[in-house]
């Protein structure tokens, strides 16, 4: 999801790990922190697709300044802002690089000297329980962070496992020892988002609680269990609701001080301790989604002891174990921008269920989850793309049981619909089409998901079929959208016929041929808004004529979501020889490719687009949104290959580098990290739901993908170089390839290409 530019986690350096298990594991990737322009990756601690994500934040911006939004939160969308100076606290989920926001749930923060509750001001630190720090004193690893909280003289050090987070804080020797526990604090952030908490004190090392709010995910519960490794001598609490007019009888107590059961909407808690010089408080942080019982046996479970070094070995050799599901050869740089970027893939989506199996789901209601794991954090829009497409490969299992909670997504939805953009048992309902479709179709014709294929067909289309849905119905009779009925007419209709086309492949794969029929027709509803006489596609009027004042530069008021129509006409990912031919044939169409990557855009153009920069921009390719994200490869079908090879291999290096601002535009939950990976290796899934790969022009200089089913697969390239990016000739097996696609089951079932390359077109 692409609403603003995102930050990047860059791995500046590559280390041996020393606990390594196997000779074949590749170094150990050490990140340190990085931002991309906005900043929207959080540096902080995580196992591989953790439901804990424990980070940093930086800054308490609010979502709205007297009632209208503040554009400032923009910035702060995964809590963590590079050019900060200050540290907030410590809260324990987060997305990554997404441009709307939710979540930073459960705030701690480790303070000395006089208790405050207020959070204080970025300028004035002094003021509040915030403190400076400095990146230099900074340090941060995939599975672990570390920093000094310079205005206490504290070393606050974090790890995580799937369920829970753990600190660890180092003190100097005081009798004012904090630990505060911000119950308000939250990303995106306002006053009436949290609806309710809850703790309770169940003894002097452990607390357990909920909290309840009303953002991008309007109905969202998270239960906590917190255990402390040394007995807080006193603890207390503070109430900042004073909208509250009606407070019961409980003020018979004086709930402020070591009162053991605790509720309001805006909460904050502080644990006094008394410490001596670099003594080590630890806390254990347990989430999950059903109940405060449910994550005390989370904590129980995955850490049961006090060895913060253990469970920070055990992650980081989950992570290791992840990263060498492929093994790469490359320069140093583009190494290192590899493992950035297949660190970034595996993180989202993120587990979904309590180490029992239960969860919350769309109803409300607790399931179990019998046979598979349950996921959430489907920013669907844009990882069917490139993202899910990548774990066919090498995370078939996960993403069999991604399929698998899509399915059931739907079969608890009061709406029957497939997960549009799947937030904590809610749909947020964010950006256009119903791209589950898509992901679902491809992980059953590429033989991942082995579930009941038919009632996932149904569900896709059902959720199709949805007529009072974002213009369906319009979509369905008319074959386009009306502009006068939508803002965004145009991609909806482009994005729609995508999906109903893969609809269309999982029942011709199913034997379903009224499916088949039916929605292979829907798919080339395309057509519909393409006018011949600009050569664009354009937003189309309710009486059939083309809406007048059409600019295919701008992306406001035409028709489009994150995007102009320069890059949204080539959205045909599913027929680009029938798009070759509408738009005069292939010599046209490759010219009107060279168009979009060689034009220079004004300055108006950034005036109206607060998402992009000329960083994120070739010409008037926007690498930095998705919708675009294959046409680099669409000079393969206008049988000029050696422009798609020229063009991937310029994206690859002025998009992606190894620098705190490296990324070139949000990485939306591994989408950007996935295209990346997929193209670095030489190849790319225009169309999920398609067996085919385009080729383009691979990067490393070999890769191994260890698949799942026990095979490999090995890319080598010959003469690979910064100059030689064109592909003189491809060996498949021993055997001249003479095409320029691979299918999935030539990766699946093993085997060798080799790119021989050359600085000659």
């Amino acid at each position: 999801m692409k609403l603003v530019v995102a930050a990047i986690i860059s791995f500046l350096s590559l280390t041996s790990f020393a606990q390594q298990t196997s000779k074949n594991l590749v170094p150990f990737v050490k990140p340190i922190i990085g931002t991309q322009r906005m900043g929207h990756v959080y540096p902080g601690a995580t196992a591989p697709f953790g439901m804990v994500q424990l980070s940093p934040d930086t800054d308490t911006i609010p979502y709205a300044v007297k009632g209208k939004y503040n554009p400032d939160v923009y910035k702060y969308c995964a809590g963590y802002q590079y050019d900060d100076k200050s540290i907030v606290g410590f809260s324990h989920t987060h997305f990554s690089g997404t441009g709307h926001s939710d979540l930073g749930d459960f705030l701690i923060m480790p303070t000395t000297g006089t208790l405050q509750l207020n959070p204080g001001t970025a300028d004035n630190t002094k003021k509040g329980f915030r403190s400076a720090f400095s990146h230099d004193n900074e340090t941060a690893q995939a599975g672990y962070y570390k920093v000094k909280l310079d205005d206490y003289n504290i070393t606050a050090e974090l790890t995580a496992s799937t369920r829970v987070g753990m600190h660890q804080y180092t003190f100097p020797k005081t009798d004012k020892a904090h630990l505060i526990l911000d119950l308000m604090a939250g990303i995106y952030n306002y006053d009436e988002k949290n609806v309710w908490t809850y703790v309770r004190v169940v003894n002097d090392t452990l607390i357990t609680g909920y909290k309840q709010t009303n953002g991008w995910a309007r109905t969202r519960t998270v239960y906590f269990a917190m255990s402390f490794s040394k007995p807080f001598k006193n603890y207390g609490q503070k109430s900042f609701d004073d909208k509250q007019v009606y407070r019961g009888f409980w003020r018979k107590f004086n709930q402020e001080d070591n009162f053991p059961e605790i509720a309001g909407k805006k909460i904050r808690m502080f644990f006094d301790f008394k410490t001596e010089e670099n003594e080590k408080i630890k806390i254990k942080f347990a989430l999950s989604p059903v109940s405060q019982k449910n994550a005390i046996q989370n904590l129980v479970t995955e850490i049961p002891h006090w060895d913060f070094e253990k469970v920070k070995k055990q992650t980081q050799e989950a992570w290791n174990k992840e990263l060498n599901k492929i093994q790469i050869e490359a320069a140093p740089d583009d190494k290192i921008n590899f493992y950035t970027a297949m660190y970034h893939a595996f993180i989202t989506p993120t587990v979904y269920q309590d180490s029992n199996g239960d969860y919350k789901g769309l109803d409300q209601d607790i399931h179990r989850a019998n046979g598979f794991t349950n996921y959430t954090t489907f920013s669907l829009w844009d990882t069917y793309r490139t993202l899910h497409p990548l774990f066919n490969l090498v995370q078939t299992q996960r993403n069999a049981d991604m399929v698998q909670s899509m399915v059931e997504h739907y079969n608890e939805s009061s709406l029957h619909m497939l997960p549009i953009w799947s937030h904590y048992a809610n749909d947020n309902w964010c950006m256009s089409g119903y791209h589950s479709v898509s992901v679902i179709a491809d992980a059953i014709i590429k033989g991942t998901y082995k579930g009941d294929a038919l009632k996932a067909l149904e569900a896709c289309v059902t959720t199709a079929r949805k007529r009072n849905y974002e213009g369906i119905g319009e979509y369905i009779d008319k074959g386009f959208i009306p502009a006068e009925n939508s803002g965004i007419s145009v991609s909806n209709t482009l994005e729609y016929a995508y999906d109903d086309w893969a609809i269309a492949q999982l029942a011709k794969k199913l034997n379903q041929q009224a499916i088949y029929t039916e929605f292979l027709q829907r798919s080339e509803n395309w057509k519909n808004n393409y006018n011949k006489a600009s050569g664009f596609m354009e937003p189309k009027l309710a009486n059939g004529e083309f809406k007048p004042n059409f600019d295919a530069y701008s992306t406001h008021g035409q028709g489009f979501i994150e995007g102009n129509s320069w890059n949204y006409s080539f959205f045909v990912p599913h027929n680009p020889t029938a798009l070759v031919e509408i738009m005069g044939g292939k010599k046209q169409f490759a010219k009107k490719l060279d168009t979009l990557f060689n034009m220079h855009l004004s300055d108006a153009f950034f005036a109206e687009t607060e998402d992009i920069t000329r960083d994120g921009i070739i010409g008037g390719y926007v690498h930095g949104n998705e919708p675009a994200h294959h046409v680099a490869y669409l000079y393969n079908w206008a049988d000029q290959p050696w422009k798609t090879q020229e063009k991937v291999r310029q994206i690859l290096k002025m998009q992606y580098k190894p620098t705190p601002d490296g990324l070139g535009g949000n990485d939306d939950c591994g989408q950007m990290s996935a295209w990346y990976l997929f193209s670095a290796m030489g190849f790319y899934p225009v169309a999920p739901a398609s067996e085919e790969y385009a080729i383009g022009s691979p990067l490393v200089n070999s890769a191994i993908i260890n698949l799942e089913n026990g095979k490999t697969f090995t890319i080598e390239t010959q003469n690979q170089s910064d100059k030689n990016v064109y592909v003189k000739r491809i060996v498949l097996n021993n055997k001249p390839l003479k095409r320029y696609f691979i299918t999935h089951d030539e990766i699946m079932n093993g085997g060798k290409i080799v790119f021989v390359m050359s600085d000659k077109k």
